[in-house]
């Protein structure tokens, strides 16, 4: 059924609603947890006080919600950077500031252990979207404060935690350094995860590089969280295994930096990042 969106260049509908994610302003709070995936959104959306979903388009799945007192919203990105930096675009302009990914991982280094969580500082831009916005050497850091509050959400649940730098591709096999079909692969890619490993790189996945990037071209909050799925190294691999602890420290972590927020505005302090503080 044909429908005629406002313009090409950044399309919504006659009744407002941001083409890919079916959303309007006022559907979304600030705080917004991306999960890439859609079942992994609805299980986020459950372990609130409250909640109700909002759209579901494609693979963006979304749900509106209270957790502790705090209003927040949970959108499913899907795989990998290019739909990931469509969610991040829309939700910007409707006016998101923070946004947190809850994905799942591989962890590359022998002491990380299937079911752990992983924190991430920043991420190698190993994708192809983050190189659509920015030039190689930008970097794909992490907000200090999400990180921040992963961490404390973390501590004070008693999760086991690592924190450091990951690696996000465009390719879940050959260019995470796993075979092809055949057995297919180049030999660059066969050393990759040894090279990292030296490099203390934590982890493979294939959102975090664009979301840290376009967050720090547009100055607003964001961050990322895993849980460790797969041990590259011991060659384990434990679906879901660490989603609950995940949930919950994407969970806390919005709490605490809700709490944070509202100092800082009893305080009268403008934010931190001056885009968001002239909006």
């Amino acid at each position: 059924m044909e429908e005629r969106m406002s313009s090409a260049s950044r399309p919504f509908d006659s009744q407002g609603r941001a083409y890919h994610i079916g959303l309007r302003r006022g559907d979304v709070p600030r705080y917004v947890l991306m999960p890439g995936d859609v079942e992994r959104a609805s299980r986020i959306a459950s372990s609130w006080d409250r909640s109700w979903q909002l759209a579901q388009r494609r693979e963006y799945l979304s749900y509106r919600g209270v957790y502790r007192g705090v209003d927040m919203a949970v959108v499913s990105t899907g795989i990998g950077g290019p739909a990931t930096a469509i969610a991040v675009e829309e939700l910007l302009e409707l006016g998101a500031d923070t946004m947190l990914r809850v994905g799942s991982t591989g962890a590359i280094q022998e002491d990380i252990n299937v079911g752990d969580i992983i924190i991430t500082t920043a991420a190698v831009r190993m994708d192809g979207t983050s190189y659509q916005y920015a030039p190689a050497g930008y970097p794909a850091s992490a907000s200090y404060e999400v990180v921040m509050a992963l961490i404390e959400a973390a501590e004070e649940l008693g999760v086991t935690y690592h924190v450091g730098v990951t690696a996000s591709t465009d390719s879940f096999y050959v260019g995470q350094g796993r075979p092809g079909h055949g057995g297919y692969i180049p030999s660059w890619a066969k050393n990759l995860m040894a090279d990292l490993r030296q490099m203390r790189v934590l982890n493979f996945e294939m959102e975090s590089a664009t979301l840290l990037t376009l967050a720090n071209i547009y100055g607003f909050r964001a961050g990322a969280v895993h849980a460790v799925y797969a041990q590259r190294v011991k060659d384990e691999f434990v679906a879901h295994a660490g989603e609950d602890e995940l949930i919950k420290v994407a969970d806390e972590a919005v709490r605490i930096l809700h709490e944070w927020d509202e100092v800082k505005g009893r305080a009268g302090k403008r934010l931190y990042y001056p885009s968001l503080a002239r909006a």
